[in-house]
């Protein structure tokens, strides 16, 4: 185990201790935290294993991946999460998906944290977010645990020695689950806050260990940056291969991201947050966050494999005395998770880049069984669908989902989403006639009935309508018109059960699917509602209510 260095050595010395693992320009005390205790800086894995332990934050579990507890926070906390309201935000930031904090309380809370900080030890990670040079942004990530450090070092991009000797951050991340906020001192809800001020480049997470916060911290400021850049930020997974090219996948939690992207005989370039450039896709991370819930060797060996790697974070997944994990078991959460190092996977990128999408899936899991398992979009009907965004809430994704709820999340991302979806939705569009790329709509959730009645789509039928449509073979199978949602819906494809194809017939109550589709439609339309002032009439003519009413 390394030897702690204080602000103090740095100062005085960059030859103590830890040489040339920080900038020694730039010591914490440079944001106002001035340290009593230890400050240990960008760690490597092992090092942060063993602080882990031997500070009782975590268990090791066969393979050396770290076991850890989250507590009451096993999922994110999105209605505890604030922008800074100010004269760079205020005519930029959608209000009505976000929600304001003052400049003072903001001020309060980070002085509060700040005090705090500095009677703990803390942990500092220098990375960067953003594989392309031209949009990267330096982040520096300052923790009470040692595993958060571990965490956000296995999901950010590793620099190498000599990016961090010169390392300045373009923004940083306070977190402090073991504070407590106080909504009317602090300007926010509860005792949990995640509070955002993009004009000081600083986020302050409080009195949540669901290391999940920090990753879509970034995520969060990058989507507010890049899109002034002409670079669409995106809530996807990406692969390629070279015959086929680049596919690109939106989703939420839960909607096979991870799991569809992860395909061994395709190259990995990310499976959770990606940029869309001058130059094609490029990934924001250097790790997967994968879910683990009832994970199979079998369906998904690459992810299965990353659980008995050294310095793999599972969260909240039961293990037994001898380390090894259960993954069937869900007393904690459905949300179990592994935080990994990208090249983890066999098949990943070594840069995080690939050339520009010839195809997007949009990945839903919907709960209500009506949606076909592959449909095709025209470019019309993938805007409305990229800004309905809809799926369902997976139980443990959230704070207080215990079971999938329907949802409509704008740009599969809208938690993240800091400008108008108008703003993402328009950039999209324009690359996607730019560069002539086919739009699918996956549905990965229910079949046979709503969830309750019905089974999850099988994986195995998912991953052949993938790779029939990746292939370019899809476009030649026959179609049908969807009764209800007017997209294109293949008939027939080889290794799949036709039946599956046809929603409906999978249904022993052709009456309760109708009366389900009817009211699904009913959604999309209520939701769409607060669009129809920002989108061109071909958009609002791919509504599925009015291409129902016109039949």
């Amino acid at each position: 185990m390394g030897k702690p260095v204080s602000d103090q050595d740095v100062r005085e010395s960059a030859s103590v201790g830890q040489r040339g693992r920080f900038n020694p320009d730039f010591p914490i005390d440079s944001i106002g935290i001035e340290p009593s205790c230890s400050v240990w800086y960008n760690l490597g894995t092992q090092e942060l294993c063993d602080h882990a332990v031997n500070r009782g934050e975590a268990r090791l579990a066969r393979g050396g991946a770290l076991a850890v507890d989250t507590g009451s926070h096993t999922g994110r906390s999105p209605q505890d999460k604030f922008i800074v309201a100010d004269a760079l935000t205020s005519d930029t930031v959608w209000w009505g998906n976000n929600k304001k904090m003052l400049p003072r309380n903001f001020e309060t809370l980070y002085q509060d944290m700040i005090e705090y900080a500095g009677k703990n030890d803390l942990y500092v990670q220098d990375l960067n977010g953003g594989a392309d040079s031209e949009n990267q942004i330096n982040v520096r990530v300052i923790t009470q645990f040692a595993w958060h450090s571990l965490f956000i070092r296995n999901l950010l991009i590793r620099p190498d020695q000599s990016q961090l000797d010169s390392l300045v951050a373009d923004l940083t991340i306070i977190d402090l689950p073991g504070f407590r906020a106080h909504p009317e001192r602090h300007g926010c809800r509860t005792e949990t806050v995640i509070a955002c001020d993009f004009s000081r480049k600083l986020v302050l997470i409080a009195g949540t260990a669901y290391a999940g916060e920090m990753k879509k911290s970034v995520f969060t400021y990058l989507n507010y940056l890049l899109p002034e850049r002409g670079v669409m930020p995106m809530h996807c997974s990406a692969n390629f291969d070279e015959k086929d090219g680049t596919a690109v996948f939106f989703g939420l939690s839960g909607t096979g991201k991870t799991t569809l992207s992860a395909d061994a005989s395709r190259v990995l370039v990310g499976d959770d947050e990606h940029g869309w450039g001058a130059d094609g896709i490029f990934n924001f991370e250097g790790g997967c966050y994968a879910k683990t819930i009832r994970l199979s060797k079998t369906a998904e060996p690459e992810i299965f494999a990353t659980t008995s790697m050294p310095g793999t974070v599972l969260e909240n997944v039961i293990i037994d005395e001898d380390g090894i994990p259960d993954f069937d078991d869900g007393r904690l959460t459905e949300n179990t998770r592994c935080a990994y190092p990208l090249d983890y996977i066999p098949n990943a990128s070594e840069d995080g880049k690939a050339d520009h999408p010839r195809n997007i899936i949009m990945l839903t899991a919907d709960a209500f069984g009506v949606l076909p398992p592959i449909a095709k979009l025209t470019p019309a009907q993938a805007m409305y669908h990229f800004l309905s965004g809809y799926t369902a809430k997976v139980a443990g994704t959230e704070n207080g989902v215990v079971e999938p709820q329907a949802t409509f999340s704008t740009c599969f991302g809208a938690p993240f989403m800091p400008r108008h979806p108008a703003e993402y939705g328009n950039l999209l569009r324009q690359l996607i006639a730019r560069h002539d790329v086919d739009c699918w709509l996956v549905n990965t959730g229910w079949t046979g009935g709503s969830y309750g009645t019905g089974r999850r789509m099988p994986i195995a039928a998912t991953r052949a309508l993938l790779a029939a449509a990746l292939s370019g073979n899809l476009n030649e199978a026959e179609f049908r018109t969807d009764a209800n949602f007017g997209f294109e819906v293949p008939v027939a494809v080889d290794g799949v059960e036709a039946s599956i194809l046809d929603p409906r017939s999978t249904w022993a109550d052709k009456a309760a699917y109708d009366a389900l589709a009817a009211n699904l439609v009913a959604m999309f339309s209520d939701n769409f509602a607060k669009f129809e002032n920002y989108v061109d009439t071909d958009i609002l003519d791919a509504a599925p209510e009015i291409l129902q009413a016109a039949q």
